[in-house]
């Protein structure tokens, strides 16, 4: 099986990234309201691994956004291409996710990706990091709220209370904590690249109609642990090469 050769000179130390990570985030449009919810595409990417191995899948799943059925999908095996540095790891699943989406038969349109925006130690997370190399509006919906803190929202589905981080100059907004259904735990949506924080959260809860994850996220965690096994099972199968 082909795996997705590591970009030249793609950075190999912590000092390497992080420039990268400053030199980009100057990139960052943040004045864009980005496409209304439930009109056009909307694509969701997750990333899966095998670390045995080294192995990272990632799955592109495009979904109508009014109807949420899959109009497209696409997946990219690839090497972990950095080591695991909380803060970096966009590094580890950048050109695998980038590749899954070069794959796709469509344009993506907004990109959903499971993880963080702005809403990162350093204000560049991957949803910023592939919207500043695609181009494409990106917001991060994330499962825990990282090191940033907020109160409680209220019960019913729609609730928001902003996501927090300490600076020098007193606290900062750097996403939210959006109820998707009614008493279940918040997701932590931040912008990542041409997309206002209003909209993100918009177009979250117009991805969740039943769960508390968006189907776009849903559908390409589903999608990246089932290439993931058959990346695996292809590569012990008897005389089949290992993964390279």
């Amino acid at each position: 099986m082909n795996t997705v050769p590591m970009p030249a000179g793609w950075p190999a130390t912590e000092e390497q990234a992080r420039a990268v990570q400053d030199e980009l985030r100057g990139r960052v449009v943040l004045d864009e309201p980005g496409p209304p919810p439930g009109t056009g595409r909307v694509t969701g990417v997750d990333v899966a691994y095998d670390d045995e191995r080294d192995v990272v899948v990632a799955a592109a799943v495009v979904l109508d956004a009014a109807t949420l059925d899959v109009v497209a999908e696409a997946t990219a095996v690839g090497q972990v291409s950095f080591p695991y540095v909380p803060g970096l790891l966009a590094f580890r699943e950048i050109p695998t996710v980038l590749a899954a989406l070069d794959a796709l038969p469509c344009a993506p349109g907004l990109v959903v990706c499971d993880g963080y925006g702005l809403a990162h130690p350093r204000r560049f997370g991957l949803a910023s990091h592939l919207g500043v190399l695609t181009g494409l509006p990106t917001i991060g919906v994330a499962k825990n709220p990282f090191t940033f803190s907020y109160e409680e929202p209220g019960a019913r589905r729609g609730s928001a209370s902003p996501l927090l981080a300490e600076t020098s100059s007193g606290l900062e907004e750097v996403g939210r904590a959006l109820r998707t259904q009614d008493g279940v735990k918040p997701v932590f949506v931040s912008v990542g690249h041409r997309m206002s924080l209003d909209n993100a959260c918009a177009h979250t809860l117009a991805l969740a109609p039943k769960y508390r994850l968006p189907e776009t996220t849903r559908r390409a965690d589903s999608l990246c642990r089932r290439a993931l096994q058959e990346a695996i099972a292809s590569t012990t199968a008897p005389g089949v090469p290992p993964v390279d």
